[in-house]
C-alpha cells in the first residue's frame, strides 16, 4: 500500500500554535503533525512532525515502537537516558540526528533549554507477509 499523506507546497507555519500533547506525553512536551496518513492498528503509513521539549521537560520512561522512527533535533539540546527524575543521562546539542528501526528501546528523554525535534515515523510494508 502506498503512502497517502497529503500534497502540501510550502507553507509558512506557525510556532506558537498547533501543538498539542502527544497521548501519554506531558504537558510540557508538545507535538504539531505536519502531514500523516498512519494507521498504527493496521501497521501502513507514515507521520511526519515536529516535537518540542519545554526548557527542563522529560519523560520517565523508555520507548519501543512498531514503526521506524527518524529524528532530527533542530535546535535547542537533548538529554537521552535520563532516570524518571530526569537525572543524568547523555546530552546532545543541535544539529544531530538518530534512525531507530522498530522494537528499538529508546529514552527517557530531557531538555535542559528547550528543544525541537523533526521526527518522520513510518511502517515498512514492503517487510509484511
Amino acid at each position: 500500500m502506498p503512502f497517502n499523506k497529503p500534497h502540501i507546497e510550502f507553507v509558512r507555519l506557525s510556532m506558537e500554535e498547533g501543538f498539542a500533547p502527544p497521548p501519554g506525553y506531558p504537558d510540557d512536551i508538545q507535538q504539531k503533525i505536519l502531514a500523516a496518513d498512519i494507521d498504527e492498528v493496521a501497521k501502513t503509513g507514515s507521520r511526519t512532525r515536529l516535537l518540542r521539549f519545554a526548557p527542563g521537560a522529560y519523560t520517565k520512561a523508555p520507548f519501543v515502537h512498531d514503526h521506524w522512527e527518524e529524528v532530527y533535533l533542530v535546535s535547542g539540546d537533548l538529554t537521552v537516558g535520563n532516570d524518571a527524575q530526569g537525572n543524568g543521562g547523555e546530552n546532545f546539542k543541535a544539529p544531530t540526528y538518530a534512525c531507530r528501526p522498530p522494537g528499538a528501546v529508546h529514552g527517557p528523554f530531557k531538555s535542559e533549554t528547550g528543544c525541537v525535534l523533526y521526527e518522520i515515523h513510518y511502517y515498512d510494508e514492503s517487510r509484511k507477509a
